[in-house]
């Protein structure tokens, strides 16, 4: 068996966003030292450097979008650097970023699947389910759009994006840790039938169940994606994130979550989103990610 690498993808972009800032995320990861600390596990890393696109012109909604065309360029390239890391054997981090950018790394993963004849799950930790469109949306931004379009319900442009419509189907997510989701929002994830672990499923069950539960039905032909906005732990541990909400996961849950996927050995590609520099202190939330995703890579207190 050859040894995985793991190759790190930067996408230094706020362009789906309501904050600025989170296109400092990439540096603030490195500056945390990704690469070092999965180095230190044994794992091979490259670092891909950042990909490039247009700058945030920093306008307002368009027929219900912010930024439409800035945000298609974003995830084309995206979506290309992904896929071809996974073409390539090698394991993708997409170091946000923003999490409009999930659907150019999601697409890539679904079309990599297709391509193999894999079954894919994604594991969406975040505080929001993401399933605004551009008729329910408060605010137009697209970082609150990327499960509706990769589940079809978009603008064209980005719904075709790896040219397979849909990118993925409902039946995929599994999302944990969820807490605030807009009122028009909530019709469309029922109507969807996503699976939703919410804080309240959370604290009635325990982070355990609900990971075994997310987990469920996986096999060796399950190629999983894990898409972990920072936003999904709670703010007391890691304020540096745009879009705060109360009552999240705490060290322990989220570590917890973070060993039961190490756990199933499956893991094939991560992003990390929604990182914002600008509101954190001295990094500290970069470096709870960064120890986060040790323990998705297996790091635990003992050998088990």
């Amino acid at each position: 068996m050859s040894k995985q690498i793991i190759a790190l993808v930067g996408v230094p972009t706020d362009i789906g966003a309501g904050h600025r800032g989170a296109s400092m995320g990439p540096e603030a990861l490195r500056v945390a030292q990704i690469a070092e600390k999965l180095r230190a596990r044994g794992l091979e890393v490259v670092d891909r450097g950042n990909l490039h696109g247009p700058h945030n012109p920093w306008l307002p909604p368009v027929n219900g979008y912010r930024h439409l065309d800035e945000v298609v360029a974003w995830n084309q390239a995206t979506h290309a650097a992904i896929h071809e890391e996974l073409t390539h054997g090698r394991l993708p981090i997409m170091l946000g970023g923003d999490h409009c950018l999930a659907i150019g790394s999601i697409s890539a993963v679904g079309r990599y699947c297709r391509e193999r004849g894999r079954k894919l799950r994604v594991l969406w930790l975040d505080a929001h389910a993401d399933f605004n469109t551009a008729t329910i949306t408060p605010s137009g931004n697209i970082h609150g759009m990327p499960v509706a379009c990769l589940c079809g319900n978009g603008p064209a442009e980005l719904v075709q994006i790896g040219g397979h419509v849909p990118a993925t189907s409902p039946e995929v997510f599994r999302q944990i840790g969820i807490r605030s989701v807009d009122e028009g929002e909530k019709r469309l994830v029922r109507e969807a039938q996503v699976a939703v672990h919410d804080m309240r499923s959370i604290d009635e069950v325990g982070m355990r169940a609900t990971m075994e539960a997310a987990l469920a039905g996986i096999d060796d032909d399950t190629h999983l994606h894990v898409s972990f906005d920072v936003d999904f732990l709670d703010p007391s541990i890691a304020p540096g994130v745009g879009t705060t909400v109360r009552g999240g996961p705490n060290y322990r849950e989220a570590q917890l979550c973070m060993e039961m996927i190490a756990d199933s050995g499956k893991l094939g590609s991560l992003d990390i989103v929604e990182l914002n520099p600008a509101f954190d202190k001295r990094n500290q939330t970069a470096k709870l990610a960064v120890d986060l995703v040790e323990s998705l890579f297996g790091k635990s207190t003992l050998l088990r």
